[in-house]
């Protein structure tokens, strides 16, 4: 694959409550990552994707594998990945540490980028802990991140109240995530992770 192929990001909603904010998160940040020519970008809500809240089963109901059959080949398309997170209770959604687990493989050797939303800690500690469940899953997380204190107050409608200093940050992101995509991408084609 050459390296002048633009990446494929895939971009996670993380919340799946009916009032969330992440859905005009995940839009703005969208909006920015399209004007780059050296990304493409596919938006997956999970609030789309019901997952079995029972969690992973070797044996997954006919819904789940119908279910199933959608997700996985858009995740493991993808060469990086960025999950638009909430913080709730010091942590984040249910919904999407469910939906992390029933891909396992996906993830592997490819990197992960944050946008964070929510609180005085604009939904930082979600992010520290996810880091952690990616590490796991063999995936590198870039450091820099985009975060917003104050979640929907930070807002004027779909845009960011301070969008010179939210889009430099989601420059350095994508930057970082274009790095490692095309490096990781690379390494993959010359020896599959793990072999």
């Amino acid at each position: 694959m050459s390296q002048q192929q633009p990446l494929h990001l895939a971009l996670l909603i993380g919340s799946v409550r009916t009032e969330r904010f992440g859905h005009t998160v995940a839009a703005w940040f969208a909006e920015l990552a399209a004007q780059r020519s050296d990304l493409t970008l596919d938006v997956i809500d999970l609030a789309e994707l019901p997952f079995d809240l029972a969690g992973p089963s070797r044996t997954p109901s006919p819904e789940m594998t119908a279910l199933l059959a959608r997700s996985r080949p858009r995740l493991q398309r993808a060469d990086g990945y960025v999950v638009v997170t909430p913080e709730y209770n010091h942590s984040f959604p249910a919904a999407l540490k469910n939906a992390i687990d029933w891909h396992l493989t996906e993830w592997a050797a490819k990197p992960v980028g944050f946008v964070s939303y929510g609180g005085m800690a604009g939904g930082l500690r979600a992010v520290e802990q996810l880091r952690q469940v990616f590490a796991e899953l063999h995936a590198v997380t870039v450091r820099d991140t985009v975060s917003f204190h104050g979640g929907a107050a930070t807002f004027d409608g779909a845009h960011p109240r301070d969008p010179e200093s939210c889009g430099a940050a989601a420059k350095v992101l994508l930057d970082q995530l274009g790095w490692w995509g095309r490096a990781l991408r690379q390494a993959r084609a010359d020896q599959p992770y793990g072999e």
